[in-house]
């Protein structure tokens, strides 16, 4: 929710300008004081409000961002619509996972439509992408030394204040993908060619996706409503979608084509330049629960195989798994979020962590049904390969840890100088009721 929380600050600045009190300009960056009150609730409510934080420190939070992403524009850096779109769509998919709707999501935060909420994350989006790739072209080319690291640990255990890890643990896993038979996609398949026909015999194709579609978003008032979606080469939606939707002609309807999330009949409605106005039915082909059945049998004997000693679990994610992720990676998953193996327990994602946080090493879950983005099911096994219990931190058993926060120590002090040295360079005017904070920098260019 941060993340969100941060594109909130400073959006329509200039509009609520006249409405709202101006609390600082930085470079051509306004912020008000209600940004401050909202990123003030954003912390207090993940803190559950244990944390008390002054509108000061708020304050030079924010205007460090807005620092960066000014100079992110002096200096000519770039980000795609490409890599904009395909933020928002994840933070889109986080925020209804999160809420459970995007009705709610809406409400939450007060917008009007789903239209309204992509047209401010797209703003967010890029101020945030900005602001990333002028903190790493400052830091990129910062490293540290084994004697930089050992000093900062002898420094830690000096004070006192040597971290505590949390427990760690490796994961690996056994998938088998549930596939409908060819019986079922059969029937998937004549269905979407009878309602196209239907369509283009002159039904609508709006009450034929509401009758039909699969789409979660079909119901809604807002984009996906309907069916219909507005849609640009860059926008984030699958490739078979966007590949099909850009080879049709203005009323033409496609024929039935597969994507992970089923099997879709697309029709433009509209061609606007770039711009494409489209409506889509997405039918999701069924698995019988005795199939279900059956692919969870398999499964339970696999793990019993496993448990008596007949195979090794690397054996049977070569001889059984179906995920080209980890299939030749003896199983093992990577964590999305460190791009390493190792998972920390307190950080997890709730689901998984409910599986494995009770589990010793060697130790297999039973089998059970998951289903990812974009409508893939599967049944899995899933085994702690390692579990590192909560310590504290050692030099020789945490050296990579210790780097890291050395790291990023040094990297902090970079930032800091930097935006010590860029204050003079750019204009900044602070409103004289923050002018008696306490800063940590020279936001008032005192000498």
């Amino acid at each position: 929710m941060l993340a969100f929380l941060w594109g909130l600050i400073g959006m329509n600045a200039q509009e609520r300008e006249k409405i709202d009190g101006l609390a600082v300009v930085v470079g051509k960056n306004i912020v008000l004081d209600a940004d401050i009150d909202k990123f003030k609730k954003e912390m207090q409510l993940q803190s559950e409000e244990k944390i008390e934080i002054k509108d000061c420190e708020i304050l030079e939070e924010i205007m460090t961002q807005k620092l960066l992403a000014h100079h992110a524009v002096v200096d000519s850096i770039e980000v795609s619509d490409a890599e904009v779109n395909g933020e928002v769509e994840r933070n889109i998919s986080y925020f209804k996972q999160q809420l459970g709707s995007i009705e709610k999501v809406l409400e939450l935060y007060g917008f009007n439509d789903e239209e309204d909420l992509r047209t401010e994350l797209t703003g967010i989006q890029r101020e945030q992408l900005l602001i990333q790739r002028e903190r790493a072209s400052i830091t990129e080319e910062i490293d540290v030394t084994p004697e930089e690291v050992r000093t900062y640990f002898k420094n830690l255990e000096q004070a006192n204040e040597l971290p505590e890890f949390s427990t760690q643990i490796e994961l690996a896993q056994i998938v088998r993908i549930l596939k409908p038979s060819e019986a079922e996609t059969e029937r998937v398949i004549s269905k979407l060619n009878t309602i196209k026909k239907d369509i283009e015999n002159g039904f609508s194709f709006r009450l034929k996706a509401i009758m039909n579609s699969d789409d979660p978003s079909v119901s809604s008032s807002g984009p996906g409503g309907g069916g219909k979606y507005t849609i640009t080469r860059e926008s984030g939606f699958i490739r078979e979608f966007k590949e099909v939707a850009f080879s049709l002609d203005e009323g033409d309807v496609s024929d039935p084509f597969e994507s992970g999330f089923g099997f879709h009949i697309v029709q433009v409605e509209k061609i606007r330049g770039q711009e494409r106005d489209v409506r889509h039915i997405l039918i999701q082909p069924k698995i019988k629960s005795e199939e279900l059945r059956a692919s969870l049998d398999e499964l339970s004997a696999v793990r019993e195989e496993i448990l008596s000693g007949k195979i090794s679990f690397e054996e049977a994610v070569i001889k059984y798994s179906e995920d080209k992720e980890t299939v030749n990676n003896k199983g093992l998953i990577m964590n999305p979020q460190t791009n390493d193996t190792r998972f920390d327990l307190t950080r997890m994602d709730p689901n998984l962590y409910n599986r494995v946080s009770n589990l010793k090493s060697e130790e297999i879950t039973q089998p059970f049904y998951e289903e990812i983005r974009g409508g893939e099911k599967m049944h899995k096994l899933i085994m702690v390969k390692s579990r590192v219990a909560s310590h504290i931190a050692s030099f020789t058993k945490d050296y990579e840890k210790i780097q890291q926060l050395t790291l990023q120590k040094k990297r902090k002090e970079a930032l800091e100088k930097w935006a010590q040295d860029k204050i003079f360079d750019t204009y900044i005017k602070i409103n004289d009721h923050y002018k008696g904070c306490d800063f940590e920098k020279n936001w008032l260019k005192k000498k």
